[in-house]
């Protein structure tokens, strides 16, 4: 193969950085990354309460924080996917 070939996929070589594409993403669907961070940040708060939970057990905390974490993944995923519904059939966009 010389070097002066063209390119197989070329659209793919003009957005090299995996962080443009990051970003792109994010703006596309914004509830997602939210539903991931407030996911963490439940986990987190467990593991930091897990210590002083007082006379609970462990296994009912766990529960506890396993609903809540999911909980707020799948509330921000149906945030989104209304949010989606509502750009796209309420809010037309101009085509």
């Amino acid at each position: 193969m010389s070097p002066s070939q063209e390119s197989v996929f070329p659209e793919y070589e003009t957005e090299t950085s995996q962080t443009s594409k990051l970003i792109k993403k994010f703006k596309e669907t914004p509830f997602v990354p939210i539903g991931m961070g407030g996911f963490f940040a439940v986990v987190a708060y467990g593991l930091y309460k897990l210590k002083h939970r007082g006379d609970t057990k462990m296994s009912l905390h766990l529960i506890h924080m396993r609903v809540a974490a999911q909980g707020f993944a799948v509330g921000a995923l149906t945030c989104g996917v209304l949010y989606s519904m509502f750009r796209d059939y309420v809010v037309k966009p101009k085509e």
